[in-house]
């Protein structure tokens, strides 16, 4: 059993009156760790020190460049890490080893990138309508950012939220997700080793209530950068009218996967392979619905049923694996639900549909065959290795299908066609489309979605100036004194 401390103001800490809760190892479902349940007076304690490092503390005093520094040591650092911190988060999440630690590897070149991006943000001089005026912006931070991550891409997430904040001179204070904190208590542990001042960077743990709310309510939070579900989401958009902080939100999404008929089909297969079972489904830009042409669904199910079945499914800890648990047990549950909603619906399991041999958390890759888009399961994320199949018979009713959702943010398409592809990168409204690829990111290319899928953009060199305002100057520069407005001229 290992005990966690949150981060304040450089210290770790203990929750203010004691409290704590267990987080469990969905490999095997045993408890392993205490996380302490934030309360509202530790939130505030956090907050206040964010806000005391943003305007008085050496932060506000160091250049761009010496930040830029900072987050330099920082990606170093992780890449250091990456195996320790690889195997903490697989512990607690029950994502493949092998993802956790080359993840952590990777987002170290997010950090690199808003690291060179740090002394790049510029103001400009405006062509002013009066004479004798110059006018000029610049862009100064926000001030103290909330940075809410859920537990499936934990250190991505962080990356891209508090990267570009960072660079841009603001402070955060980071809310884990409940159902696996250890991982962000841990990177918690680089910040004052990579020259990143105290209070700087604040992590706070618990749920919703009290830690979430305090922390989205509180009057000196500038902006709240969520990531998570709907129904948080809301909780935070009300909370936030409290403080009027700016916020941006992606909220996952039920992506189409369309395939037509002139796509190469293994690469299409093995796209969707990896769209939908790829960190066993967990993930808010999973492939979950197939759209294929009616002309190829067939042999594309069976060579993707076989693929399925013979999916390696065990201990996330074991090279081998390639699939492994879902993290808790309300989404084993939700899935099962569904499942056997589609199938009462007149959906066919083509494989999976139960729980695996593995452990009680596991659930087999699963592939159902919807006759209608009416189906319930079709529009609703499930978070987990189900994939919905519908068929097409044209172009404009494949849009139609991928288009028929609430959800907006990914999508792929498949097919050798340039001019088609163009057009329905075009025509799908999700924020990110990949074409002939899927799952694909890059520090460069920003994300996020629309509709019901959120609002808000992370990622890429734009997502600086979200975490900035800009301030307008008025020079005089005449020499001639301001004349009196009580005198005629």
């Amino acid at each position: 059993m290992q005990s966690f401390e949150m981060l304040i103001n450089g210290a770790w800490v203990a929750a203010g009156d004691g409290a704590s809760f267990d987080t469990v190892s969905p490999a095997d479902g045993k408890v392993w760790a205490k996380i302490p349940e934030a309360t509202e007076e530790d939130v505030d304690r956090a907050v206040r020190a964010a806000h005391a490092a943003c305007y008085e503390g050496p932060w506000s005093r160091m250049t761009p460049t010496e930040r830029g520094h900072c987050l330099r040591r920082l990606a170093e650092l992780l890449k250091d890490n990456a195996e320790r911190l690889g195997e903490i988060e697989t512990r607690d999440t029950g994502k493949m080893f092998k993802e956790t630690r080359w993840q952590a590897n990777y987002i170290a070149e997010f950090f690199h990138f808003y690291a060179g991006c740090a002394d790049k943000i510029h103001g400009d001089t405006l062509p002013i309508d009066k004479p004798d005026m110059f006018v000029f912006t610049h862009r100064e931070p926000l001030g103290v950012i909330a940075a809410i991550v859920p537990w499936n891409s934990q250190l991505f997430l962080t990356a891209v939220k508090i990267g570009p904040a960072l660079a841009a001179g603001n402070t955060v204070v980071l809310k884990a997700s409940e159902h696996a904190s250890a991982a962000m208590l841990e990177f918690g542990k680089l910040i004052a080793e990579a020259g990143i001042p105290d209070g700087v960077v604040n992590i706070v743990t618990g749920h919703g209530e009290p830690c979430g709310r305090a922390l989205t309510s509180h009057p000196l939070v500038a902006r709240i950068s969520f990531t998570g579900g709907p129904g948080a989401a809301r909780h935070v958009l009300m909370n936030s009218t409290k403080n009027f902080a700016e916020v941006s939100l992606e909220l996952g999404g039920k992506s189409p996967f369309i395939v037509f008929e002139d796509a190469d089909i293994e690469s299409a297969v093995n796209g969707s392979v990896a769209g939908i079972f790829g960190a066993s489904g967990q993930s808010c830009v999973a492939g979950s619905r197939l759209i294929v042409h009616e002309d190829v669904a067939d042999a594309f199910l069976a060579r993707m049923v076989e693929i399925a079945r013979a999916v390696k499914i065990g201990d996330p800890m074991a090279e081998e694996t390639e699939m492994g648990p879902l993290c808790t047990l309300g989404q084993l549950e939700t899935i099962e639900r569904e499942v056997a909603r589609a199938v009462e619906e007149g959906g066919r399991v083509l494989c999976g549909g139960k729980r695996a041999e593995a452990g009680e958390m596991y659930f087999e890759p699963t592939i159902i065959d919807c006759p209608s888009p009416d189906l319930h399961i079709v529009d609703t994320e499930l978070f987990g290795p189900v994939l919905s199949v519908l068929r097409f018979r044209t172009e404009d009713e494949a849009l139609r299908l991928a288009n028929d959702t609430e959800h907006g943010l990914a999508a792929g398409i498949f097919t050798r066609d340039g001019a088609r592809a163009l057009r329905m990168s075009r025509a799908v409204r999700a924020g990110i489309v990949w074409v002939n690829t899927y799952r694909a990111i890059s520090p460069v290319a920003e994300f996020g979605g629309m509709k019901g899928s959120g609002y808000g953009r992370e990622s890429g060199f734009q997502a600086m100036y979200d975490y900035t305002r800009p301030k307008t100057v008025w020079m005089n520069a005449s020499s001639e004194p301001l004349g009196s407005m009580f005198v005629a001229r």
